[in-house]
C-alpha cells in the first residue's frame, strides 16, 4: 500500500505540532507492506539532503512562501503527484489543506484527513481566510473516506456540526517516554540555572498568546528569575517582530529559536514552570512533551488543554490577565513554599542586598535592592554567580538607625 502524506511543512526537526505528530508517527506505520511518502515544503527544510528518515520517504514540492496560499498550493500539486505515483490513499493534515479532498476523490483515491483542531479560530486569520478554513473542514468531513481527530474536543465539534457523520476516529496525540537528561551544556552556554527559568515552547502567533506571559512574567520577576521562549515565527509578521523587539530589552527573557532534540530536552528538564498560555490548540504536543519530563506545569482552561486532565492549579482563565499573573506568581513561589515545609522556622522576611557603595569624606553612598529572604536562599540553591541578579549574603551586616537619627553600621563576625 502507498500513501502519500501531506498537509504538514515536512520532516524532520520542522517546527509546529503537525510537524512533529508527523514525524513520530509514520515511521511507526512504514514497513514492506506500507509505502510512506512525506510531501515537504523544502523552504522549511533543516537539511534538504534528508530524503528518506526512518524508512519514511520525502518529496520536496515547492509552493509560494505565502501565509494565505502556501498551504493550499502545496496540497493540490501534493495531490497531483500522489495520482502520478499512483497513491492507494492521501493522508491529508489539519482542515485547511482538507479543502483539496474532493481532488483527491475525483483522481480516484481514497483519502483519510486528520482534523488537528479550528483553524477558522485562529486569530491570525481574518474573515475571508476563515471561511475558507470553514469550507476545508467541510469538505474534508463530507468527502473523505474517513476522519481522524485528535482529541475528544475536536469529535464533539464534527458530531455538532456534520451530526450524520459516524465515520470519525479519535487518535489522541502523544509523545515518546523521554530518556533521562544528565547534562547541562546548553543551559550554561545560555546562562541559566537548574530551576531558575520559566519556559514557554511555541511558535510566535497571537493564538499562542506569549505576548501575554511575557507581560505577567515582567510584571512579577525577580531578579534571579529568567523567561526562556523556545521557538519561533514561519512569517515574521508585525506580532512576530513586536514580541522580539520587547523580549530583546529584557536582559532576563531568553529567546533561543527554533531548537528540538537534546536542547530541548534539558531546557523541560530543567524548567522551574513550563507555561502554555494559548487561546487556541488541538492537543498541544508541547504540554505533553514538558509533562513526560516530569517539568511543573501551567496552562490555560482551553478544552484542548483541559481534557488532558491536569488537577485544577495547573490551569489559569484563558482571556484572564490577572489570573495569569496570581498563578504564575504561584508557581514560581512554590520553592519557598516546598522550603518552609522542609524547614519550617524559615521566615520570609524583607531584605536589603547592597549593590554599591559610594565613599568620600563627608558621606558613604548605598545603593540598595529590596528583595527577600527567599530571593536570598534560591539563588543559593541553584548556584546562581552573575553579580548582576544574585542576591548577597543577607547578614553580612548591619544598618542600625538610632532614635537621635543616625545610622550605625557595623559587620557581624564570623559566629
Amino acid at each position: 500500500m502507498k500513501i502519500v502524506v501531506t498537509g504538514t511543512r515536512g520532516i524532520p526537526g520542522i517546527q509546529g505540532g503537525v510537524e512533529t505528530h508527523c514525524q513520530e508517527l509514520y515511521p511507526l506505520i512504514a514497513d514492506e507492506q506500507h509505502e510512506i511518502i512525506v510531501i515537504r515544503r523544502p523552504n522549511y527544510a533543516v537539511e534538504r539532503s534528508v530524503q528518506i528518515y526512518k524508512q519514511v520517504a520525502i518529496k520536496d514540492i515547492s509552493a509560494p512562501r505565502s501565509k494565505h496560499l502556501e498551504a493550499f498550493v502545496h496540497t493540490f500539486k501534493a495531490v497531483i503527484y500522489a495520482r502520478k505515483v499512483k497513491a492507494d490513499i492521501v493522508h491529508i493534515h489539519a482542515v485547511g489543506p482538507a479543502l483539496m479532498t474532493p481532488v483527491a476523490r475525483l483522481l480516484g483515491m481514497k483519502v483519510v484527513i486528520t482534523h488537528h483542531g479550528p483553524d477558522y479560530d485562529r486569530d491570525k486569520w481574518g474573515r475571508f481566510a476563515k471561511w475558507i478554513l470553514c469550507m476545508g473542514e467541510r469538505a474534508g468531513v463530507y468527502y473523505a473516506n474517513h476522519i481522524i481527530v485528535i482529541s475528544e474536543h475536536i469529535r464533539q465539534i464534527i458530531y455538532h456540526q456534520y451530526s450524520a457523520k459516524r465515520n470519525v476516529t479519535l487518535i489522541h496525540n502523544g509523545v515518546n517516554v523521554p530518556t533521562r537528561v544528565i547534562g547541562t551544556e546548553y543551559l550554561e552556554s545560555l546562562d541559566l540555572t537548574e530551576y531558575g527559568y520559566v519556559l514557554a515552547v511555541g511558535r510566535f502567533v497571537k493564538e499562542k498568546n506569549l505576548d501575554q506571559l511575557v507581560e505577567a512574567f515582567t510584571q512579577l520577576s525577580s531578579p534571579s528569575m529568567k523567561l526562556v521562549i523556545a521557538g519561533d515565527a514561519d512569517f515574521q509578521d508585525e506580532y512576530a517582530q513586536k514580541l522580539k523587539e520587547v523580549c530583546w530589552k529584557q536582559k532576563n527573557i531568553c529567546l533561543t529559536g527554533f531548537i528540538k532534540g537534546d536542547k530541548l530536552a534539558q531546557l523541560y528538564t530543567y524548567a522551574k514552570v513550563f507555561v502554555l498560555p494559548s487561546t487556541h490548540e488541538g492537543l498541544p504536543i508541547a504540554l505533553l512533551e514538558a509533562m513526560s519530563y516530569g517539568c511543573p506545569v501551567l496552562a490555560s482552561d482551553i478544552p484542548a488543554n483541559k481534557e488532558i486532565g491536569l488537577p485544577d492549579e495547573c490551569y489559569f482563565r484563558n482571556g484572564d490577565f490577572s489570573n495569569l499573573l496570581h498563578t504564575l506568581k504561584e508557581k514560581i513561589e512554590i520553592f519557598w513554599k516546598k522550603a518552609v515545609e522542609e524547614n519550617p522556622n524559615l521566615y520570609n522576611g524583607p531584605d536589603y542586598t547592597i549593590e554599591k557603595i559610594e565613599e568620600n569624606e563627608n558621606e558613604i553612598k548605598m545603593i540598595a535592592t529590596k528583595t527577600n529572604y527567599a530571593h536570598y536562599l534560591y539563588d543559593e540553591r541553584v548556584g546562581i554567580k552573575d553579580k548582576e541578579y544574585k542576591c548577597n549574603v543577607p547578614w553580612g551586616g548591619i544598618i542600625l538607625e538610632t532614635k537621635d537619627n543616625y545610622l550605625v553600621l557595623g559587620e557581624m563576625d564570623e559566629k
